[in-house]
């Protein structure tokens, strides 16, 4: 791919999904009233029982243990979701026409990348204002991490989404996928229940589950750094799984969308 040639094609995409988000506001309220509520039900629910295994700090309410989970909820459901636009745009007849233009197809996929990763961003940080209701201030650190973190989730799925979008006629069934992708992969992330005290099975299963990583390096960017003994593995270790995640979506993604044709 010639980048000269991609990057118009890949800012006039970005930009459009930054213009539908503008103009469609109900995609901000979905995106961060769902998590906010789960978060406050859960954490008021289980404020009182909560208690990390030993290793970890023990003045630890459930809320601060929920919150990165949650933020890494909303840049999970964020990121997919955008590529639902292009499952619409099929229909419209609006993939087609992109397809048939001369920028490499490589760009379809940055730029639907970029710009899903970009709104995924945009939301954590607002939901990052709420960090005071749990007693906590990040540092300039802590919310750099946390920027790269939710960058490299946010490109990772939303290529995932892309990938599932470019083989599913309907977004009905998009939805169906999604949701079952979605959900086990957030439950076994460590975001619900500490790993440390998790069965040898679960434990084995959030190893294996990208998004356990990316849990574990947003708890550490906002307030546990100190306690990195007792996260699910060391932050490098997290990054590192978190890059190589993304860049095989995206590797896959840019695959798919030069040797298959869209299911119309």
């Amino acid at each position: 791919m010639r980048v000269t040639s991609a990057m118009p094609a890949i800012g006039a995409l970005w930009k459009r999904e930054m213009l539908k988000f503008v103009r469609d506001w109900s995609r901000v309220l979905g995106a961060l009233a769902q998590p906010i509520g789960l978060w406050l039900l859960l954490g008021f629910g289980f404020e009182g029982t909560f208690r990390l295994p030993a290793g970890g700090p023990q003045d630890v309410g459930y809320m601060e243990f929920l919150f990165p989970g949650i933020v890494a909820l909303i840049v999970l459901f964020t990121a997919i979701y955008s590529t639902i636009s292009l499952v619409e745009d099929r229909k419209t007849g609006f993939l087609q026409a992109a397809l048939a233009a001369p920028a490499p197809r490589s760009a379809l996929v940055l730029g639907t990348a970029l710009g899903g990763t970009t709104l995924a961003l945009a939301q954590a940080l607002l939901f990052l204002l709420l960090i005071p209701l749990v007693g906590l201030s990040a540092s300039a650190a802590g919310v750099g991490l946390l920027t790269l973190t939710v960058t490299l989730v946010g490109l990772g799925f939303t290529a995932l989404g892309f990938v599932i979008a470019w083989r599913i006629p309907s977004t009905r069934g998009f939805h169906g996928v999604m949701m079952m992708v979605l959900i086990p992969l957030w439950l076994l992330s460590g975001a619900f229940f500490p790993a440390n005290g998790a069965s040898p099975v679960l434990r084995t299963l959030m190893a294996a589950n990208p998004v356990s990583y990316a849990v574990s390096a947003l708890r550490q960017a906002l307030y546990w750094p100190e306690a990195a003994p007792s996260a699910f593995a060391s932050l490098p270790v997290c990054l590192t799984v978190t890059a190589a995640f993304a860049a095989l979506m995206l590797g896959l993604a840019i695959f798919v969308a030069r040797r298959q044709s869209v299911v119309s």
